[in-house]
């Protein structure tokens, strides 16, 4: 496991715990009862660790897996997760950006009071009196 979690970048108790979820279906075993995990596994679990970025519920992956565990049939209602999914992260991607901005916006307005470009004012205090 230590190996897998090296090759997916997810720490071990993480891998342990979506294996103990069932997340990760069909894992092999050797004769000590370690899980061995094989090219598939890890493909899946790099996927996993995908959704979990993108904000994916651990119910919804669970919906998800199954649906994948059904076969080819599935595929239109996998689609349709995955959009919302893709949705949700344009938002949060459009939230940042405009973040950034006014961060942006800020040090600049930041810059030219201390480069006396112009006048410091602010929403919170008199600053006539400070």
């Amino acid at each position: 496991m230590k190996q897998t979690c090296k090759k997916v970048g997810m720490t071990y108790e993480a891998l342990k715990f979506y294996c103990n979820q069932g997340l990760v279906p069909n894992v092999k075993r050797d004769k000590n009862n370690y899980r061995v995990f094989d090219e598939h596994d890890i493909e899946w679990i790099k996927g996993l660790t995908c959704l979990k970025r993108c904000g994916m519920s651990l119910e919804d992956m669970k919906i998800y897996l199954t649906l994948c565990l059904q076969g080819k049939s599935t595929i239109p209602e996998r689609k349709a997760i995955l959009e919302k999914q893709r949705k949700q992260l344009v938002e949060k991607m459009q939230n940042l950006q405009e973040d950034i901005a006014f961060i942006d916006w800020k040090q600049g307005y930041y810059d030219d009071v201390l480069s006396g470009k112009i006048q410091y004012t602010s929403n919170l205090i008199d600053v006539d009196d400070k």
